[in-house]
């Protein structure tokens, strides 16, 4: 389970829900990671992780599910530990066969298929919610270092 988000410390982001419908909309879902992860005081590397995560779950949002939301928030645990989560949701036709969509070089399109096993590698907490004629949601946190 995913902690619950908290706002209204200094370095808390609010959440913000980002369009996914146009490419340019791509770029701009990489811009507000970032930003939202050097607000939160993220190492450049931790900034990479998460701007590529989120960078590969907006590409299958748009690519795979014909569009859809990405939200960016922060997310605390219950010691106060500070993280981004990002939740990217599609109505697309969902995934058939997880398992197989979670393995590596496996892809419907002309990517490498590196995705959401890539994704999942790069978070620390990832959560997968799809079904066949339902769509997907993609929720993920990376913990700061």
């Amino acid at each position: 389970m995913l902690p619950d988000e908290r706002t209204g410390h200094g370095h808390d982001v609010p959440s913000r829900e980002h369009p996914v419908r146009v490419e340019e909309d791509l770029l701009a879902a990489r811009h507000a990671v970032r930003a939202a992860a050097v607000a939160a005081g993220f190492s450049i590397v931790d900034q990479t992780k998460i701007v590529t995560a989120a960078s590969e779950l907006v590409r299958n949002a748009y690519i795979h599910g014909g569009g859809g939301t990405m939200t960016v928030g922060v997310a605390r645990n219950p010691a106060g530990r500070l993280g981004i989560r990002l939740r990217v949701r599609d109505e697309g036709p969902g995934i058939a066969d997880v398992d197989q969509a979670m393995t590596d070089g496996f892809s419907t399109g002309a990517g490498l298929g590196h995705g959401l096993g890539g994704t999942r590698r790069l978070v620390d907490d990832f959560h997968l919610d799809t079904a066949p004629g339902r769509g997907t949601t993609v929720t993920v946190v990376r913990w700061k270092r």
